[in-house]
């Protein structure tokens, strides 16, 4: 059992460092950003679906639903903001090729 929350451990650190990666991006979409801020207010928030004063249950929901939040937002990223975050997330060095170009057009 240990083993499994391990690795389930190791995924989360996993998927928590390419979110903020993504979040630096500077083409990174207003959604993402809105969604973390939703995760974040849902971990602080003293209302869960499930009470925290009730041992363990009340505990496990943000243990399950945080993660599954996490990941839905990263499956839902454009692929180059994906890869470029992905990469920085294994500690990649980035080129000045790779990196983001912002395009801003002035009307």
């Amino acid at each position: 059992m240990w083993k499994r929350v391990a690795v389930v451990w190791t995924l989360v650190k996993v998927d928590a460092r390419v979110l903020w990666y993504a979040l630096q991006h500077p083409q990174s979409p207003r959604w993402l950003k809105v969604g973390v801020v939703g995760m974040v207010a849902y971990l602080l928030s003293p209302i869960d679906l499930i009470p925290d004063v009730i041992p363990v249950i009340g505990v496990v929901d943000d243990l399950v639903l945080i993660p599954l939040a996490m990941r839905w937002l990263l499956k839902r990223l454009p692929a180059a903001i994906r890869d470029y975050a992905e990469r920085r997330a294994r500690g990649e060095s980035v080129d000045k090729a790779d990196r983001p170009t912002v395009v801003r057009v002035v009307d």
